[in-house]
């Protein structure tokens, strides 16, 4: 193998080359580093603020998930007591579950009966065994979307104004499964 020597004119000239773009390496990344930072993206305008008359809106109470997770667990602690395999649902004025215990070996049908005992009984501030009784004059009420015509749903109220629902579902009766909802709802007081 024959090594090539190379002359003194073209090592210069490499080396120069080799220095040129070093420098235009660096004085791209001093160039760049050099810039005005990118201005932030423009805010937008601020919103208006509507005054609303102090009487054209109204204040509502909730139950907290603390008190609604220990009326539930208070239900279900009732219902475990007599060896019943339920769940229990607590909902919100409005109908929205707040929380829902499925108690172990509860049945599949009964998470779905709990809500809907317990939003029937906020809907209509009345334990549902009453509300049941109502459907003899009013048969139509239970196609209400939503609704569960069967005993075992509680109201919880604060200054007589339903403010929850307490529902328990998959005892053998609809009357233990009151019983318990019951329990839930003493819990509060």
């Amino acid at each position: 193998m024959q090594v090539k020597k190379f002359s003194t004119r073209v090592k210069i000239i490499t080396a120069a080359a080799a220095v040129a773009l070093a420098g235009f390496g660096t004085a791209g990344v001093v160039s760049a580093a050099a810039q005005p930072p990118a201005q932030p993206p423009a805010q937008p305008p601020a919103a208006t603020k509507a005054a609303v008359p102090e009487k054209a809106t109204t204040t509502s109470t909730h139950l907290s998930i603390d008190a609604a997770t220990e009326a539930a667990q208070a239900a279900l602690d009732a219902a475990e007591k007599e060896g019943q395999r339920v769940t229990v649902a607590v909902v919100d004025r409005n109908g929205n579950t707040i929380v829902t215990l499925r108690g172990d070996g509860a049945g599949p049908q009964s998470y779905e009966s709990a809500v809907r005992k317990a939003y029937t009984a906020v809907s209509w501030n009345a334990p549902t065994s009453e509300l049941v009784k109502r459907l003899e004059s009013a048969p139509t009420l239970k196609d209400i979307p939503g609704t569960l015509f069967l005993a075992g749903g509680v109201p919880v109220a604060a200054d007589n104004a339903p403010i929850a629902g307490i529902g328990v579902a998959g005892a053998p009766s609809g009357d233990l499964d009151e019983k318990f909802a019951q329990a839930g709802a003493a819990e509060l007081g």
